[in-house]
């Protein structure tokens, strides 16, 4: 049977057009099954703080640590402060063996004795020395007393007067030696120069202490443990965000439930080079009341250098969210997605945030996806700050999409799974601690 061209063409046509429908209906419906199997995990936008800060590590120390020795050698006699014991100024903590150093001033009061004694010996003969004296000069004109014997008389007048004034000097002198002795003597009771409390006992009775340049500490007092310090060493890097009065906020191995407050007291400006890392010591004041803080603790410390309060809150990896199909501007390391246009123009109005960057999140709104243009603030590498009359509290904002099919079983759903709900839980908590 012939086919006429004109019936040919149609049938062609007619096939063509079927097929067309078909790879059309099969694309459709693989598009509408991997779009139907997509699975977006969301998180709730909140009002919370935000606070950027520089993490580093130090060691808790008393502000006014004292280092007791001795100023004179000896066998420890007794010790009358222990570890803990408070301690006033002035109270003795240990005496050293007394015995030498009495005998010392002993001998040194007799010497001081002895040289008075030698005074009033001497006194004595210049009495008797003058009146020779005066007496042989009235003779002398009656021609009774030759001019010798007058000068021989003037002689002894003048050195026994001369030998007063030695006598004194000698004195005084034997005086001084007496009071080294007095003090040394005193020095064999150790007392504590501070109030405070004794963090640390280096001494046993019978333990002999040897005073040098460099004497050996017999105490380490501590003054006032309710008023602490952290010692901290900050990069050159971070030092430039911290500032005099800042907060900060650390924890101790001893209370890991815990967080303790203080302030920055003081940036010091000398160096601390270490095989070519150059940090900066920082010292925070802290309140320790409770006493439950002590010496030598490591403290896992945190400087607040940036604080918003009462802001809208979203995870950061909202704003590196993107469906599937669409393509956006990237900015810097952040990865944050920057819209071009601007966002006052887009609203219709300025707002208050116009010098801030602008981003795009996408919410979930009755299973559908929803852009909205946002201004981004302060981060704190978990959460970040934004603004928009399109967002408010509770909406939920997308951070992640995955396939129904490999929600579960792919080589990163655990890990993914655990990082979406470390980001829900920092939008739940407020990220840092609070006062």
């Amino acid at each position: 049977m012939n086919i006429s061209p004109l019936a040919w063409h149609r049938r062609n046509f007619w096939i063509l057009i079927i097929g067309i429908l078909v790879v059309i209906g099969v694309g459709g419906g693989l598009w509408w099954a991997q779009q139907s199997s997509l699975r977006y995990i969301t998180a709730k936008v909140n009002i919370g703080d935000i606070q950027r800060s520089v993490s580093m590590t130090g060691s808790l120390n008393a502000v006014v640590t004292a280092q007791v020795g001795s100023y004179v050698s000896g066998n420890i006699k007794a010790w009358y402060c222990d570890y803990n014991a408070v301690v006033k100024i002035g109270q003795r903590c240990a005496l050293i063996d007394p015995l030498p150093f009495q005998v010392i001033v002993a001998q040194d009061t007799a010497n001081v004795r002895t040289a008075e004694a030698q005074l009033h010996k001497d006194r004595a003969a210049l009495a008797t020395a003058k009146v020779i004296y005066e007496r042989d000069l009235s003779l002398l004109d009656q021609g009774i007393v030759p001019q010798q014997q007058i000068d021989t008389d003037k002689g002894t007048y003048d050195q026994t007067l001369a030998q007063i004034d030695l006598d004194n000097a000698t004195i005084a002198s034997q005086k001084a030696i007496l009071h080294t002795a007095q003090i040394n003597l005193a020095y064999t009771n150790i007392v504590s120069p501070v109030n405070g409390t004794v963090v640390t006992r280096y001494i046993e009775i019978g333990q002999t202490v040897v005073s040098s340049l460099q004497s050996s500490t017999l105490f380490l007092i501590g003054k006032d443990l309710t008023k602490m310090q952290v010692d901290t060493n900050v990069s050159e890097a971070d030092v430039g965000g911290v500032k005099v009065g800042a907060k900060a906020y650390f924890t101790v191995q001893a209370y890991p439930n815990r967080t303790f407050w203080g302030s920055v007291r003081q940036i010091r400006i000398g160096p601390i080079t270490v095989q070519n890392v150059v940090t900066y010591d920082i010292v925070l004041d802290v309140d320790n009341k409770d006493l439950a803080l002590f010496p030598g603790m490591t403290a896992d410390a945190h400087i607040i250098t940036a604080e918003n309060k009462n802001v809208l809150r979203v995870p950061l990896p909202a704003l590196r969210f993107a469906p599937e199909g669409l393509t956006h501007k990237r900015d810097n390391e952040r990865d944050a997605i920057y819209d071009t246009e601007n966002f006052s123009e887009h609203n219709g109005h300025s707002g208050h945030h116009h010098d801030a960057p602008q981003a795009r999140l996408w919410l979930l709104v009755n299973g559908a996806l929803k852009p909205v243009r946002v201004h981004t603030g302060l981060d704190d590498g978990t959460l970040i700050e934004v603004s928009g009359d399109e967002l408010k509290e509770g909406d939920e904002v997308v951070i992640n999409a995955v396939h129904a099919d490999t929600a579960h079983n792919g080589p990163n759903s655990d890990r993914q799974s655990g990082n979406n709900a470390a980001f829900r839980q920092g939008v739940a908590g407020g990220g840092g601690p609070r006062l």
